[in-house]
C-alpha cells in the first residue's frame, strides 16, 4: 500500500507534534519517546537521531507495505499507529473526543480514501471512504502477519520446543484465552491427577446474551496422532478418546455460581500438530452428539492466535533467553 509523500510528511508532523505550542492538538515527542511509540505499536523501529518527521515519515513508508489482506486494508501495525496517534488520554488544546485533532488527520487520510473515527469504546479506527468498510486491529488468525509479527511467531515457535506440558498450559495457553475473553479460567495441574477427570484446564465463556458456556481442556505437548507406536513425547489419540469422556461425563464445581455443572465443549490442544487421521479416528469413536462438542487446537493455531492477539512472548521465548539455552552443552 502506498500513501502519498505529503500525506506520509503529515502523519508524521503529527506523531512528532511539529506545531506551534498554541494550536498543537498533539504531543511533542522527542527521540526516545518516538522510539517508544512505535515500541508501543508492536514494531521494532528505533529513531537513529536524524531529522525526526523525515524518519517518521520513512518508518511509516516500511509499515505501509508490510502484508495486508487488500487494497482497502492498511497493514495492522499501521492501524495501531493510529489508534496511538489518537489515543484520547494524549488530547491537548482540546477536550478528549480530540475534534481538532480529528479534523486535522482526516484532512490528510481523505486523500489516501480513509476517513478516522471514534467509536463508542473510545478507540479511534478507519474507514475506507469508497466501500464503506471498517478496518481494525482484527485478531483473525489467518491474515498476513508483518514482518514483526513472524519474527515474534519464530520465536514463541522455538519455545514450544523447549517447553514443558506445565509451561505450554501455564505461560501460552492461560494468557491466550484469557486474552481471547475467556474466565475462570482455572489450571489442574498435574500434581493430583485423581482430581482431573481429564481435564488440565476448565474455563467459561459468557455469550453477548449473558448465556455461559463451559469448556473443558485436554493439553498433550507434542504431536497428537493415531498410529500404533508414537515417538516419544507424542500422544497416541486413543489416549484421548478416554480422556475426552471423563472430560464431558464428569461435573465441575463454579465457585461463582455455587453450582455443579458439565462441560458444555472439550477443547483437544496440543503444542505440535493434530494430524487429520486422528481427528477422524477420534470422531468415528464418539457419537453424532458428543462429537459436536469436540473442538481442536494444534501448534498452528497456538502460533497464529498467540501473534494477533499481540502478547507479550512468555520469559523463556525472549531472545536473549533463547540464546543462552541454545549456547549451554547438552550434557
Amino acid at each position: 500500500m502506498e500513501f502519498k509523500q505529503r500525506t506520509l510528511m503529515a502523519i508524521a508532523d503529527m506523531i512528532c507534534g511539529n506545531f506551534k505550542v498554541e494550536e498543537s492538538f498533539f504531543v511533542y515527542r522527542s527521540s526516545s519517546y518516538l522510539t517508544q511509540f512505535f515500541q508501543d505499536c508492536g514494531t521494532e523501529f528505533a529513531h537513529d537521531g536524524s531529522t525526526r518527521n523525515y524518519w517518521v515519515a520513512n518508518t511509516l513508508r516500511q509499515i505501509l507495505v508490510e502484508p495486508h489482506p487488500n487494497a482497502q486494508t492498511p497493514p495492522v501495525a499501521f492501524l495501531r499507529v493510529i489508534q496511538a496517534l489518537m489515543d484520547s488520554a494524549d488530547a491537548l488544546n482540546e477536550g478528549s473526543d480530540r475534534l481538532g485533532a480529528l479534523a486535522l488527520l482526516n484532512n490528510v487520510l481523505g486523500r489516501e480514501g480513509f476517513e478516522a473515527f471514534y467509536a463508542e469504546d473510545k478507540q479511534c479506527y478507519l474507514q475506507h471512504i469508497a466501500t464503506q468498510k471498517i478496518v481494525s486491529v482484527t485478531t483473525d488468525p489467518h491474515r498476513p502477519f508483518s514482518a514483526s509479527e513472524l519474527k515474534r511467531r519464530a520465536q514463541l515457535l522455538i519455545y514450544l520446543d523447549i517447553a514443558s506440558e506445565d509451561e505450554l498450559i501455564e505461560e501460552v495457553l492461560l494468557p491466550l484465552f484469557r486474552q481471547l475473553g475467556f474466565h475462570r479460567i482455572t489450571a489442574a495441574g498435574h500434581k493430583d491427577k485423581a482430581l482431573e477427570y481429564g481435564k488440565d484446564v476448565w474455563m467459561k465463556f459468557i455469550l453477548p446474551t449473558q448465556h455461559v458456556l463451559y469448556f473443558g481442556i485436554q493439553v498433550k505437548k507434542g504431536k497428537i496422532d493415531s498410529s500404533g507406536v508414537t515417538k516419544s513425547g507424542n500422544a497416541n489419540v486413543s489416549e484421548i478418546h478416554n480422556q475426552v469422556l471423563m472430560m464431558l461425563g464428569h461435573e465441575i464445581f463454579d465457585p461463582e455460581i455455587g453450582k455443579r455443572i458439565l462441560v458444555d465443549h472439550a477443547f483437544i490442544v496440543a503444542g505440535g500438530e493434530i494430524t487429520k487421521a486422528a481427528r477422524n479416528w477420534l470422531g468415528n469413536k464418539l457419537d453424532a452428539s458428543r462429537r459436536s462438542q469436540i473442538l481442536f487446537m494444534d501448534r498452528e493455531d497456538i502460533l497464529n492466535l498467540y501473534v494477533v492477539t499481540n502478547l507479550p512472548l512468555p520469559q523463556g521465548a525472549m531472545p536473549e533467553t533463547l540464546a543462552n539455552e541454545e549456547d549451554e552443552p547438552p550434557f
